[in-house]
């Protein structure tokens, strides 16, 4: 089971059960003969409360440039004091563009109303709504930026294609909202359909993300692999893994193209800290996926048959005993003793487990498109204006336009309501003012600073703008709803 050559990884022990459940799955890698050369950081609660509001200290960024690999236990972040989500950091600064969680039931030996489910969930792990790009504009709204980009979407539709090939899986399902969101999940679900064209030996499906996300809760066994963007991926991948039976058997891989980082889904259960209650399983099978990573497949192999032959043989921890199924309840330490005994024995009930090379972690290419012709069609002037009128609004606007753009919508929450408004739309008082040229030709910015300085000086508040732009004369950007 031994390779020749150590691999450098870098682990951090975390919070809560974070220590006991890392000690469990290092104790099993070692016993299972995993060549691995660890590096430990610190992370997490004390290293926020001593003042850092990302958790982690500069020096730790040191240990993961030097080993690409880490492997970490679940933290607590500190609630309140602008204290910053560590794995969002960890996954944008490391670029770990794909988020990877087979969600597998193992029954019946952990109970689920979905036994023949084995579904992998592969998310977008750096932008859409996680781009964290917020802020208040008025008394009464305030925004967050969706960014969908061609590059991180083709990578992390690629990888899921990619995924599929290397594990024998033959169907790519693709989950989006571009019936509502059509320019940003409209070019997540366009991008999935061109990339799919050079598989044709994988079966595709798109599903608009709230039927299938009840169809996932509902038929997991007809879903393989799912693709999605981050914000629906990282909520449906819990789903998926708690209706396996347990959120606390599933591991999580993070790729990127140089650096990788491996974890249990869950959180740091610190009521359960200390007590040799947790269940290790999350880690331990997060730790399998970075052995295939780092090319130790037959550990990784070995590791988990041992583990399915442990929950085979009735031996499980508290959050997964059954009296009808179970037959030794044992604690963290207790249950790692007892995957280590079953090294080298195989399930017989449960599916075994085999890995090839090709799982090792493949490379993922982006081909840049040539630039579109690019032109400036007019803008949209978001303003705080307080009177909830749409009319009034027009009527001032109308009075201080200048230069060659002209009002041609006003809407309040995307929905228009100038002209030919109804009264009966609420609004608040965010207002957004779309400015064309009256002949659709293209106009210059400085048509568009002239506009600007137009309403400014007519004592309107401004909050923000965005340019219209057409691509090769292509629309780049949405009409009102209601228009």
């Amino acid at each position: 089971m031994k390779t020749d050559q150590k691999t450098a990884i870098t682990i951090a022990r975390g919070d809560g059960i974070g220590p006991e459940i890392m000690d469990a799955t290092l104790r099993i890698l070692e016993a299972a003969g995993a060549q691995l050369d660890i590096e430990e950081i610190e992370i997490g609660e004390k290293v926020y409360l001593q003042g850092n509001s990302a958790g982690i200290q500069p020096q730790a960024w040191e240990s993961l440039r030097r080993t690409r690999v880490f492997l970490k236990a679940p933290i607590t972040t500190p609630q309140g004091g602008g204290f910053k989500s560590l794995n969002v950091t960890t996954r944008k600064v490391l670029g770990l563009f794909a988020n990877i969680r087979p969600c597998v039931s193992y029954d019946p030996f952990v109970k689920t109303k979905h036994p023949k489910m084995d579904v992998v969930i592969i998310r977008e792990n750096e932008e859409d709504l996680y781009a964290g790009i917020e802020h208040q504009q008025t008394d009464e709204v305030v925004q967050c930026l969706k960014l969908i980009s061609r590059p991180g979407t083709e990578k992390i539709i690629r990888y899921a294609f990619e995924y599929a090939k290397a594990y024998n899986r033959k169907k790519v399902t693709c989950f989006s909202k571009d019936n509502i969101m059509k320019m940003t999940d409209g070019l997540f679900h366009k991008i999935f359909l061109e990339i799919g064209q050079e598989y044709p030996e994988i079966e595709k499906e798109h599903w608009i993300v709230d039927i299938g996300a009840a169809k996932l809760a509902d038929t997991p066994e007809n879903f393989d692999v799912i693709v999605m963007p981050n914000l629906y991926g990282d909520i449906l991948s819990d789903v998926a893994a708690q209706i396996t039976g347990s959120v606390g058997l599933a591991g999580s891989a993070n790729i990127g193209e140089d650096f990788a980082m491996f974890e249990a889904i869950h959180g740091s259960a610190p009521r359960l800290a200390g007590m040799n209650q947790a269940n290790p399983s999350g880690l331990l099978l997060g730790a399998i996926q970075m052995l295939v990573h780092i090319g130790q497949q037959q550990v990784a192999e070995t590791i988990q048959n041992a583990w399915l032959k442990t929950l085979e043989d009735g031996i499980h921890t508290a959050d997964i005993y059954t009296e009808s199924v179970s037959k030794q309840k044992m604690g963290t330490r207790e249950f790692a003793d007892a995957v280590i005994a079953r090294l080298g024995q195989r399930p017989t009930s449960l599916r075994p487990v085999a890995f090839t090379r090709e799982a090792t972690g493949f490379k993922i290419r982006y081909t840049p498109k040539p630039p579109a012709k690019k032109e400036l069609v007019g803008v949209d002037i978001f303003l705080h204006f307080r009177k909830r009128d749409a009319n009034l609004l027009a009527s001032e606007l109308n009075k201080a336009v200048a230069g060659k753009l002209v009002l041609s919508m006003i809407t309040n929450r995307g929905t228009k309501v100038w002209p030919e408004g109804f009264p009966e739309t609420f609004c608040t008082d965010h207002w957004r003012c779309r400015f064309k040229n009256s002949n659709g030709e293209p106009v210059s910015y400085a048509d568009v600073i002239v506009a600007m300085q137009a309403v400014n000086a007519h004592g309107l508040e401004i909050i923000k703008t965005e340019n219209l732009y057409t691509f090769d004369g292509v629309a780049g950007y949405t009409a009102a709803q209601g228009q």
